[in-house]
């Protein structure tokens, strides 16, 4: 399943429309007014079926994943010095980026392929496309993205 992920131009909070293959709308995600970010994600009717939060007062950044009210599992960003790593207390899942942090790898505990992330160059906005095996693992694969994207965001306005 692919996910076209691209942030809204011209928005106070972070907007995100997120689409498949034939553009058809899947999720659109909203920032909420919030200490550090806060983006809830409605899918296609309008429901709300997930959240991302981040944790301000942490050493490393750190973000916590919500399907509707049950809390799923928290994205850690681990130091390392020539790519970024993450952490995720979620299904034994890891992920690995490249050294520009554009690509990055979701891999489960046995190592088989989840998603691949890819930045898009030259937009205008930030917009991904996401290829993930499974549909049932599409909505978190999403969080996790947008987690990596308001991580990188807080970095670049420090």
């Amino acid at each position: 399943m692919r996910m076209i992920f691209k942030q809204r131009m011209f928005t106070w909070f972070d907007t995100y429309d997120i689409y498949d293959e034939a553009g058809g709308v899947l999720y659109t995600v909203k920032g909420q007014m919030s200490w550090g970010h806060c983006l809830k994600i409605f899918d296609q009717y309008g429901a709300e079926v997930g959240t991302v939060k981040q944790k301000v007062l942490s050493m490393m950044p750190r973000f916590e994943l919500y399907v509707g009210e049950n809390h799923m599992g928290t994205l850690s960003r681990k130091f390392t010095p020539f790519h970024p790593s993450y952490d995720i207390d979620f299904n034994g899942w890891k992920v690995d980026g490249d050294f520009l942090e554009w690509d990055y790898t979701i891999v489960g505990d046995m190592g088989g392929p989840i998603a691949t992330i890819s930045k898009e160059l030259l937009r205008w906005t930030d917009t991904y496309v996401i290829d993930v095996v499974d549909p049932r693992d599409a909505l978190m694969a999403l969080m996790l993205v947008l987690a990596i994207d308001a991580e990188k965001c807080s970095r670049s306005n420090d």
